[in-house]
């Protein structure tokens, strides 16, 4: 989105605007630098720098502690809602804010900042430690080690910081903190909705519920009338043991095109001002080509990718995503999985239901980047159904891959508007009335 001229302000930033550090603004620096903790299963969660993504605390691979661990860990600090843990020894200056509720520990290499309320509201914080201003200071103080580059403790609360007035940090607070929990609700559907599609296509195409259901006299549960008349009322034998009667048992390489891609560095920039992004595996795992290495725009056509294709990254960490980063090259280690013949949740959940095993065995190579070959595609096993059910369950599964792809292409089109008003609302160059009223014209 680009901001008209009237959501500018026209003399800079207001003159009740302060520059102070961060020890003057009121904020407290409180060091988690300690032993970590043994895990055990389930416990409290014990925060770690793998935990900090966009901004949020996420919990999806956390490490568990005791309750005794914890209590003697948060004895100095218990962190509570608005505080905002930023990562020490990186070079990436990362950090999360802790929401409601959440009992737990911070661990090494992470310090906590809170704030008291008289200069920045607590809510505020989370946003200048994203500032463009604090980046600047973490830049400055950043001490450049062997192995990582650290920031020291001492150096964090001489940070120097824009500081609103009160009342436009309440106003930046709500329309960032708005498009934040837009971003991450559409992020939450969009895992909802390939989770149910996966879970439906396992039910299908690997335990044959409705198969099963209709083979023993019973209504498939769920199933639409018209679709359950096009199943097969019997089972036969095959390669994968028993199978649904008249469904193709075939390998997972004959029902799509596997594209392996180019070594990217075969086509440098030829143009400063035209290039594409390279779309290796860091690419596929978060999602976006920020900071992605650089190619010509003569790669040619078939390695281009769009939003919506289908990527597999066979070597080094194993992933499966339908796209939604933008324009790109496939760099080598990764597929562009295409199909002539068959629907694109066809194949996709397919390659999903068999990523497991392929993790398995590319764990098992012995090699520095365990990978796959093309053999694994080969003797991965496949079943299809007839086509005029496989015209009827397209109906089924095309709409949540995707309605799911669509929430995430939303989330990122909002990410990059939130990223693009950030700088300027938090130097006060954006007015606030002049940024809801253009954003509402776009809603």
């Amino acid at each position: 989105m680009r901001l008209s001229e009237s959501a500018l302000g026209g003399s800079g930033m207001a003159s009740e605007w302060r520059t102070k550090n961060l020890r003057d603004a009121g904020i407290q620096l409180i060091d988690c630098d300690h032993r970590t903790p043994s895990a055990i299963e389930g416990g409290y969660p014990y925060i770690a720098i793998p935990q900090l993504k966009d901004g949020r605390i996420e919990l999806g691979d956390v490490r568990r502690i005791s309750k005794a661990d914890y209590e003697d860990w948060t004895r100095k600090l218990k962190p509570r809602e608005h505080d905002v843990v930023v990562v020490r020894r990186c070079s990436s200056g990362d950090s999360a804010v802790v929401p409601r509720g959440l009992e737990c520990a911070i661990g090494q290499n992470l310090v906590v900042l809170r704030s008291d309320g008289t200069h920045i509201s607590p809510g505020f914080l989370r946003w200048i430690v994203r500032s463009a201003e604090w980046w600047e200071q973490v830049r400055k103080f950043m001490n450049v080690g062997a192995v990582f580059n650290s920031l020291k403790c001492k150096d964090i609360p001489n940070f120097e910081v824009v500081v609103p007035p009160l009342d436009a940090q309440r106003e930046i607070t709500i329309l960032l903190t708005g498009l934040d929990d837009r971003i991450v609700l559409l992020r939450q559907t969009s895992a909802t909705l390939q989770a149910i599609a996966k879970a439906l296509f396992k039910s299908w195409f690997v335990d044959f519920d409705p198969v099963r259901a209709k083979a023993e006299g019973r209504d498939p549960d769920g199933v639409p009338a018209d679709v359950a008349e096009l199943l097969p009322r019997e089972f036969e034998d095959s390669e994968l043991g028993a199978t649904p009667k008249g469904w193709i048992v075939a390998s997972l390489d004959s029902i799509a095109e596997f594209l392996n891609g180019l070594a990217m560095q075969k086509f440098p920039v030829e143009n400063e001002a035209e290039w594409l992004p390279v779309i290796k595996i860091a690419q596929l795992r978060k999602g976006d080509t920020e900071g992605a290495d650089r190619a010509s725009l003569r790669v040619p056509s078939e390695y281009v990718i769009q939003d919506g294709d289908v990527l597999f990254s066979w070597s080094g960490s194993l992933e499966v995503e339908i796209w939604c980063g933008g324009v790109g090259g496939l760099n080598q280690h990764l597929f562009k999985v295409t199909s002539k013949q068959f629907p694109k949740w066809f194949y996709y959940l397919w390659t999903k239901v068999h990523l497991p095993s392929f993790r398995e065995t590319a764990a098992h190579k012995a090699t520095t980047m365990g990978h796959i070959q093309r053999c694994h595609l080969a003797e991965a096993k496949v079943v299809i159904p007839s086509e005029k059910l496989m015209r009827a369950l397209s109906e089924i599964f095309a709409p949540l891959i995707q309605r799911a792809w669509e929430c995430r292409l939303e989330a990122r089109t909002l990410a990059t508007l939130r990223d693009t008003l950030l700088p300027r609302l938090m130097s006060g160059k954006l007015r606030i009335p002049s940024a809801v009223s253009e954003l509402e014209s776009t809603s």
